[in-house]
């Protein structure tokens, strides 16, 4: 600003020295900042309902009347319609803007929740949690490719954390918040939850959001057969995956028939994704070495991620009968340890070689399952405390750097379709390692049953003499005591040979984590972004 001075008689304005001013890349739209945080709410609430039901199905087939061999498709419904519209997003962004997109998507799912809620059969339920997933599905790739388009390089060691752990995070506080939900009011309320920040959500999303242009012309050029067979694809898929080990793989035809026109689907997929002007889905980003391997790393990571989440509700439930708020509380430990460890991945990405990081994540995770493979019948809260917290360390050390390694050197006009493979990556990994997890599980327990049932026999004198204790007991009560007695001692032995087998999947999961150390090798060296990869548009 200018001063006046008096010199002499007159006076002339004096230049006083201007203040500095942030580069004009380097400052942020309030509106965008706000519209971001909005969009990071709506991305949370659609991972979220992934695994909001997972420990309150009893719940809800009580609710709904729904059989024991149906409740699984409040999840695998909404799984299924997820994994279709995760990849597709990137494209529907560039025909009709992220502001429309994530607005009517936000809107929808909102609309879906209260619909789930009011489902009084177990067919409701699966239509209105395939809509919830497909429309909220959406939401979460938008969220990633709006963190790395918006913000300059120099922001996202703070936004990276945030969608890293929001990612993370939700799957793994699921069970907690279903279980309290239910416990408190009932199983209507894991739907409702939904509907007041759906609402805010869409009103600000669509007030705010101005980070780019509808390019409807696109529409003419969309693949419609590309999209027919991703859906075929991807859905036929997520469906033999959820659903073969409970009908023995290919024994049952529906299986078979459903994997046969998964892989024709995928022929015709990827067939029409390298030959069309305009694919439903842009595979190109995949020729970025870093961007291929933070896929991987993403893949294996829904492993660690959705796998964990199933497995230790599974065994509370399973060999601790736990109920879904007793659960609840156990493992909401994860999210705490992920919570206080976000900002020191933000941190520490900004100082260190984000392979670094890595390292101390996947050994993190390691040592927590490696922890958890002498696990016992007797295992509670404490027992499960340590192996929680480095899971949770390990998560968020793994994913801030992962997110910036696949998505941070991408060109600005891929990004929005690489986010959504990128997150599909996360999705089909947990869909595959919940699949295997499932058989080995299976088939380690029976063979572990076989082998412990080989010494309990007449010849052992330990096992009769277990026997007769039992029968005793029973006996003074006026019961039949060997029947009794031999029913327990099988009970005994189913119990043990399951908490074997979860057992020998904490070890297989170590070894799996373990070589991911090794693979950190083969990933470049970050470099910085682009200029124009980030910043204000």
């Amino acid at each position: 600003m200018a001063s006046i001075q008096a010199v002499g008689s007159g006076a002339r304005p004096v230049q006083q020295p201007a203040r500095p001013m942030a580069p004009a890349e380097e400052r942020m739209d309030p509106k965008r900042l706000i519209a971001f945080f909005a969009m990071v709410v709506g991305m949370f609430m659609s991972i979220l309902d992934i695994q909001i039901v997972s420990a309150s199905l009893a719940e809800i087939q009580a609710g709904i009347s729904a059989g024991s061999d149906e409740i699984g498709w409040v999840q695998t419904s909404y799984l299924i319609a997820e994994v279709i519209m995760i990849p597709l997003s990137g494209t529907l962004a560039r025909i009709v803007s992220t502001r429309v997109l994530f607005a009517s998507a936000a809107i929808g799912f909102t609309v879906a929740s209260a619909l789930a809620a009011t489902s009084s059969s177990i067919e409701e339920m699966i239509i209105y949690r395939a809509l919830q997933g497909f429309i909220g599905g959406g939401m979460i790739p938008s969220v990633f490719a709006a963190a790395f388009t918006i913000f300059p390089p120099s922001k996202r060691n703070v936004v990276s954390p945030i969608i890293g752990l929001i990612a993370t995070l939700a799957p793994t506080i699921g069970p907690t918040v279903g279980g309290y939900l239910s416990h408190a009011f009932s199983w209507h309320w894991l739907f409702l939850v939904n509907v007041p920040p759906g609402i805010v959500v869409a009103i600000v999303t669509w007030t705010y959001i101005d980070f780019d242009k509808p390019n409807l012309a696109l529409f003419k050029r969309f693949d419609w057969w590309g999209l027919i067979s991703m859906g075929v694809f991807l859905g036929a898929l997520e469906y033999v995956l959820e659903e073969g080990n409970t009908n023995d793989w290919f024994s049952d035809e529906r299986i078979v028939f459903g994997a046969v026109a998964s892989a024709i689907a995928a022929v015709v997929f990827f067939w029409r994704a390298f030959t069309v002007d305009f694919p439903v889905v842009d595979l190109r980003s995949f020729s970025n070495r870093n961007f291929a391997f933070g896929s991987l790393f993403s893949f294996i990571m829904g492993i660690g991620l959705y796998g964990l989440t199933y497995l230790y509700p599974l065994y509370l439930g399973r060999i601790r009968h736990y109920d879904s708020l007793m659960i609840g509380e156990t493992m909401f430990v994860s999210g705490l340890a992920m919570f206080f460890t976000a900002p020191i991945a933000g941190i520490l990405s900004g100082k260190f070689d984000p392979r670094a990081l890595m390292v101390a994540g996947f050994t993190s995770f390691s040592l927590g399952t490696w922890i958890m493979s002498g696990i016992t019948a007797d295992w509670d809260f404490y027992e499960l405390l340590v192996p929680q917290i480095l899971r949770g360390f390990g998560l968020m050390m793994c994913m801030v750097p992962i997110n910036n390694i696949a998505l941070g050197t991408l060109p600005r006009e891929r990004i929005g379709g690489a986010s959504g493979l990128f997150n599909l990556t996360r999705n089909l990994g947990g869909a595959v390692g919940l699949a295997i997890i499932n058989t080995l599980l299976t088939r380690r327990q029976d063979m572990h049953y076989a082998q412990l049932s080989e010494h309990v026999h007449w010849g052992n004198p330990a096992a009769v003499e277990k026997l007769n204790t039992i029968a005793g007991n029973y006996t003074a009560h006026g019961i039949d005591g060997h029947t009794a007695a031999l029913r327990q001692l099988s009970g005994i032995v189913q119990t043990q040979a399951s908490v074997m087998s979860f057992s020998d999947i904490f070890i297989l999961l170590t070894g799996l984590f373990s070589a991911l150390i090794l693979c950190v090798a083969l990933i470049k060296k970050p470099q910085a972004a682009p200029s124009g990869a980030g910043g204000g548009h």
